[in-house]
């Protein structure tokens, strides 16, 4: 399903640079049909060598729940703007400090959510002010740094990215079999030519720092479930980057609603969508009567 999606914005939706005081940052927009009752905006955060294109499927069936969605390249992610070569550009409060500026600059609290390495910096955002946000979901995000065998990818591209341009590394990757098996960039919601040239939009300091980040981050649960909002824990029923299992146990610990999406893996949203959204939707539905979470 998500090899025929495509980088066009869904029906309704619109693709433009959201000004803030951090800079611009490339967003897809959409809203409910016109006159229709809007329950609450999203601001939704991708992964690692991921981009905003992966919640397109997640578009429509939130606008008809009402939600607004606005879907967010980082700095340095695909079409937004960020320096190739100072990783200190990257570092995680850096880009929580963007995560703020992008929730102010949408003029309302939102529902936040972060896929992945998006969800760490989701955590990040949540921990540095929570005000601006009414409810926090990591999807297939998990409490600490990832498994081993993913550190390993995430080393061998790092030390390809050290010693080859990105179209290089772009060609090795495509060399090393079928999207389906190698994963990462290659794999995502759109045409070969497509991918390529979001992999392409990516800046190599970025991959580098947030690379290193997914590899060595601290467990930061405890912190977290002392912030006053509800948590939301989603994922699909197998995961190799965090297993479900530690998953499973982080939303016990932020005492979070808790969703395991049947036939999906690392990217529920992409590759069970309409689940992924009805879930979603659920529980932005649920917040607005239940109140706010108490550790």
């Amino acid at each position: 399903m998500t090899r025929q999606a495509t980088f066009t914005p869904p029906p309704g939706a619109r693709a433009y640079p959201l000004r803030t005081a951090r800079g611009e940052f490339a967003v897809v927009d959409s809203s409910p049909r016109a006159g229709a009752e809007v329950k609450g905006v999203v601001l939704m955060l991708p992964g690692f060598t991921g981009s905003k294109e992966d919640f397109r499927l997640l578009h429509e069936p939130l606008a008809e729940r009402g939600y607004r969605v606005v879907a967010v390249d980082g700095r340095g992610q695909h079409e937004s703007d960020g320096p190739v070569d100072d990783e200190s550009a990257y570092a995680q409060r850096e880009l929580a400090r963007d995560v703020l500026a992008q929730a102010e600059a949408l003029g309302v609290p939102v529902h936040l959510v972060g896929h992945s390495l998006g969800g760490q910096i989701a955590r990040a955002a949540v921990l540095l002010d929570h005000s601006p946000f009414l409810s926090l979901t990591l999807v297939s995000s998990g409490p600490a740094e990832i498994s081993v065998s993913q550190q390993q990818r995430v080393k061998l591209l790092r030390d390809a990215l050290a010693v080859l341009s990105m179209e290089e590394v772009w060609e090795a990757i495509q060399a090393m079999g079928p999207p389906e098996e190698v994963g990462g960039p290659a794999r995502g919601p759109g045409a070969p030519e497509q991918l390529r040239r979001r992999w392409l939009g990516h800046s190599p300091a970025q991959l580098l720092a947030t690379g290193r980040q997914l590899c060595s981050e601290p467990d930061r649960v405890t912190e977290l479930a002392a912030v006053p909002l509800p948590f939301h824990v989603l994922s699909g029923a197998h995961d190799d980057t965090w297993p479900v299992a530690v998953l499973d146990d982080m939303a016990v610990r932020l005492n979070a609603h808790r969703t395991v999406v049947a036939g999906a893996e690392h990217s529920p949203g992409a590759e069970q969508p309409l689940p992924t959204a009805q879930a979603l939707a659920d529980f932005w539905d649920g917040t607005h009567t239940a109140g706010t979470h108490t550790p």
